[in-house]
């Protein structure tokens, strides 16, 4: 069945995961308009690594947004994850990242490198989804809080953690509705490189290290090309809040109290903090998970943070944005070929198909990722046998770490094309377990 019109998708969210799903889109020649909240495009956060997988992801999605992400990127000091005990200042184990791998920069910076890709004309700020709904004519009704409305072929929700689209998606009432508390909190800063050096050494503020022990962790990497040293501190927290606001005023003597006891190296990372800063709860939906990353419907889809909030523990939370967004692209620009065949299928049906084939694929991989970053952050805090001994952790860490980062995102997209022209998706609408 020939269109009469181009495809065209809403994107709900200019966070990484939006932007990117945006260029691609631009890339492959199907209409597509950003919608922020916000008076710019925005990202919640400090710094940010993007692991292996996530480079060539990027490069996938459109090399632009791969060089995009290498002007801002910090070259590593050397090209090992290194784990620190943080009661004894040893070394627990190297992981060797690949040459150049596991970059980290400002989010801010990445974003803004970002959105010089994304035309004006194709973003519209100060928009918020207030209501979503999927007609009988086979397009989707997005309404905005300031009265004005639009109608797509697809919607995607790349809200963030707590999605709007999602709520709506769902239902107010739904278990997923909202993410959940994980019990741990931190505190995030950007320090001044020469401060760092100056308290810490030249080496250790130079590349990526994690410092681990009693039910809390500390991650330090360099951004803003050596500028400033990105500061990660994690928490258990001892009085879990019973309804956790996403950030609230905290200070330096919260941290102190939780790294009492620790080597001096430790306590000199927490000297570098502000006294007064803003205290992250950590989210995710591991107790609640999305049923499905797609509607009832079949027209609206959730991609990122809003359909699978993780903790930042294995650095993975934008990579696997990344690769949702590909998967998206990928699947919509099998639509737009299907429709330039003469497919007898309609539109709408062709929709329903590439979302299904997008929940399908991504699905376990992304619902893997929130239980084994939870497991990851017990690891990191001693809160697992295998946490204590260098030889467990090692093989804990490595293959978690090398199952995000060898996966084969060439695949994951010829596959998910394939599967959208052949019509081969298992998707059905319902509660995992």
């Amino acid at each position: 069945m020939t269109a009469t019109t181009p495809l065209n998708v809403a994107i709900i969210g200019g966070g990484i995961a939006g932007a990117a799903l945006g260029i691609g889109l631009q890339a492959r020649g199907i209409n597509f308009r950003i919608y922020e909240r916000s008076p710019s495009f925005r990202e919640v956060g400090a710094g940010i690594g993007l692991s292996p997988n996530a480079e060539r992801t990027m490069k996938l999605i459109d090399p632009d947004v791969h060089k995009a992400f290498k002007v801002v990127a910090m070259p590593n000091g050397e090209d090992y994850f290194q784990w620190i005990n943080g009661m004894t200042n040893e070394v627990m184990y190297k992981l060797y990242m690949g040459e150049n791998g596991f970059q980290g920069c400002r989010r801010t910076d990445f974003l803004d490198e970002m959105s010089k890709l994304v035309p004006k004309d194709k973003v519209g700020f100060g928009m918020e989804a207030t209501d979503v709904v999927e007609l009988e004519s086979g397009k989707v009704r997005v309404r905005f809080a300031d009265g004005t409305e639009t109608e797509a072929d697809v919607v995607i929700g790349c809200d963030g953690i707590h999605s709007r689209v999602r709520k709506l998606m769902l239902g107010p009432d739904s278990p997923a509705a909202r993410a959940g508390y994980t019990g741990k909190y931190c505190f995030r800063a950007l320090v001044p490189m020469d401060k760092a050096v100056a308290a810490l050494g030249p080496h250790r503020p130079s590349t990526r290290f994690m410092f681990n022990g009693p039910n809390a962790h500390i991650m330090t990497y360099p951004v803003a090309h050596g500028k400033q040293l990105n500061v990660l501190t994690v928490i258990t927290d001892p009085n879990p809040w019973t309804e956790p606001k996403h950030t609230t005023t905290g200070d330096k003597k919260d941290a102190l109290a939780a790294y009492d006891g620790w080597h001096p190296q430790v306590k000199a990372i927490i000297d570098l903090l502000p006294d007064e800063m803003d205290k992250w709860a950590i989210f995710d939906m591991l107790e609640n998970p999305a049923p499905s990353y797609c509607s009832k419907g079949g027209l609206v889809a959730l991609a990122g943070d809003a359909a699978h909030s993780s903790g930042p523990h294995l650095g993975s939370g934008a990579g696997f944005g990344l690769e949702d967004a590909l998967v998206l692209m990928s699947g919509l620009k099998a639509v737009a070929e299907e429709e330039e065949n003469g497919s007898e299928k309609s539109r709408p049906e062709l929709v329903r198909r590439a979302l299904g084939v997008y929940n399908e694929m991504r699905y376990d991989r992304t619902q893997w990722l929130i239980d084994h970053t939870r497991q990851s952050a017990e690891l990191f805090q001693w809160q697992r046998e295998d946490g204590k001994e260098n030889d467990s952790y090692a093989r804990e860490i490595t293959w978690r770490f090398l199952r995000i980062w060898d996966y084969d995102v060439v695949r994951m997209a010829s596959e998910t094309a394939v599967k959208v022209k052949e019509g081969k998706t298992t998707f059905r609408y319902r509660w995992y377990n």
